[in-house]
């Protein structure tokens, strides 16, 4: 059997692109006041493989978006400024909040808003300076090689959160400008994981 390992990918964002329509009429309001900076696009994707040379089977990701979406819901979706090297997310290093996330054919898309706080401050200043930028899903699981080759991630996969990094990985994903000793604590609880559990029961 295969062990776990951190699986940490990557995607670039877009060059100072603007999408308005994924915002609410609220979320335009806060934009135009200045009182907030979104971003929104492609955070993942299925059946094809990426530039760290991994494969995410479709049925592997569609679970993992809809434990996900859970913690979307509960306003506990957070990721961090640059990749740390382990499973959990740093509260001190939180830089912006995933406020939505769902499919568009094999892509996983997504918005998130960036947050006042200090990895947020300087997430939004390097946005502001067309600074390129990638978002990267990062994640626990083990992988095997398939017969063309590709190293394929298995069902054993679970997502973790989504970082923003320097060095992408996924050629054509973007995500672009949407206008209009503290304890690491891991995001996910007991809940989370009897959600996971149920969602996978009902499956079966």
């Amino acid at each position: 059997m295969n062990n776990k390992v951190l699986l940490r990918e990557y995607y670039e964002l877009c060059e100072g692109g603007i999408c308005k329509d994924f915002l609410t009429e609220s979320e335009k309001r806060e934009v135009a006041e200045g009182k907030a900076m979104y971003l929104t696009g492609v955070i993942q994707r299925a059946k094809a493989k990426n530039q760290n040379g991994r494969v995410y089977p479709r049925e592997v990701l569609e679970r993992e978006v809809e434990n996900y979406q859970k913690v979307v819901r509960e306003n506990r979706a957070l990721g961090e400024l640059d990749h740390p090297e382990d499973s959990v997310v740093n509260l001190k290093n939180v830089s912006h909040l995933m406020t939505q996330i769902w499919w568009e054919g094999d892509s996983v898309m997504g918005k998130c808003k960036i947050l006042n706080t200090p990895s947020g401050q300087i997430l939004q200043s390097l946005v502001q300076s067309n600074v390129t930028l990638g978002i990267s899903s990062r994640g626990m699981g083990s992988v095997h090689e398939d017969r063309q080759g590709n190293t394929v991630v298995e069902d054993d996969f679970n997502l973790i959160c989504f970082d923003f990094v320097s060095d992408p990985s996924t050629l054509g994903a973007f995500m672009s400008l949407a206008e209009g000793k503290i304890k690491t604590t891991n995001v996910y609880t007991k809940a989370d994981k009897i959600n996971r559990l149920l969602n996978d029961i009902v499956r079966d």
